[in-house]
């Protein structure tokens, strides 16, 4: 039995599709209505957030249901001023579920000179009485070492497998996982291993921040179904350029699996002009009407493996036993069965 009273879940504005989504589960999962917390989170005239929570949550058990994506400073002081009215109603442990956590890509100083952003973001949320970090795909694993607090880095990977073997039932043999970058060759080879296939890399050259000068294909790609895994896709300009590359160098078709769709500016254009045949997201971030509407865009629920990890975390059970397929397999029975 949990140490703790009942879990509770509350949620900012930053994706409340994800939050309710995990809600429905929750309640599935445990035979009891589970809904969010009561409470709102607006905004005074000159932009200041305002939180008011309307049940009683001393004692309680509280996860915080808010990614840190755009407007990436606005949804982080939701978060912050919700856990610092949390902590002051005694709230007895507080977990942050941030789904997609933003300031990631500043974990180191890359010239003189500049912050280490995700560092200071880890304090902040630390000093707002936050215990606990669930979140998925950090852009570096090392980040976790930010905190002194627990993190538990769930992974899509094992959710990208069901799918591509679903998807590719018929032609997994032929399957090529691509790297988009030296960097992220761990993550690809996760996948890899996962639907036992081969493993290539696109190695670029960059003149300046945000400009690819160079590509090029370290692995044989002829013929191949090239699956392009990363963990993120902004402007989806590097993306593009690298579904051409591998296509120029006699791949048959080039599909992307990406974990968090942040699809800034041109970014769903560019997809959908693009030569890959489809883009798989996660709903981390909300989706926009745009992404939702192109149509070589589709997106893979995140909400049962959140959930489950949640259920684990408020059991004191294993978070890491959700990265094995006998676990996964039952709360994602739609990716194994044509859904």
């Amino acid at each position: 039995m949990p140490t703790l009273n009942e879990p509770k879940l509350i949620a900012g504005n930053a994706n409340l599709p994800l939050a309710q989504s995990i809600t429905r589960r929750m309640s599935m999962h445990r035979g009891v209505d589970q809904g969010l917390v009561d409470a709102r989170v607006e905004r005074f005239n000159d932009g200041e957030i305002f939180v008011e929570v309307y049940e009683n949550v001393r004692g309680e058990d509280m996860f915080i249901i808010q990614p840190t994506s755009n407007p990436a400073n606005d949804n982080l002081m939701e978060l912050l001023i919700i856990a610092d009215a949390l902590r002051r109603s005694s709230a007895q442990r507080i977990t942050a579920v941030i789904p997609y956590f933003g300031y990631a890509r500043q974990d180191r100083r890359t010239k003189a000179r500049t912050p280490i952003s995700a560092k200071l973001v880890a304090n902040m949320l630390t000093g707002a009485g936050i215990e606990r970090i669930l979140t998925m795909d950090l852009h570096a694993a090392q980040i976790q070492g930010f905190f002194d607090i627990p993190v538990d880095n769930l992974y899509a990977s094992p959710i990208f497998a069901l799918d591509v073997k679903n998807q590719f039932k018929d032609s997994l043999s032929d399957i090529m996982v691509v790297s988009p970058d030296v960097g992220g060759v761990a993550r690809a080879r996760e996948l890899a291993k996962r639907i036992n296939a081969p493993l290539s890399i696109v190695d670029k050259r960059r003149e300046k921040p945000g400009e690819v000068a160079e590509m090029t294909v370290i692995g044989d790609v002829t013929d191949k179904i090239c699956l392009i895994v990363d963990d993120m896709c902004d402007t989806a300009g590097t993306l593009c350029k690298a579904a051409q590359v591998l296509l120029d160098n006699g791949a048959r078709e080039v599909h992307a699996y990406i974990t968090h769709g942040v699809m800034s500016g041109p970014a769903v254009e560019r997809v959908t002009n693009s030569v890959m045949k489809s883009l798989v997201l996660t709903d981390t971030i909300q989706p926009t009407e745009a992404v939702l509407a192109a149509p070589n865009i589709r997106i893979l629920p995140t909400a049962p493996l959140f959930t489950q990890a949640i259920l684990n975390i408020w059991h004191g059970t294993s978070v890491s036993s959700l990265f094995e397929d006998k676990t996964l397999l039952p709360i994602y029975e739609s990716l194994t069965h044509g859904g």
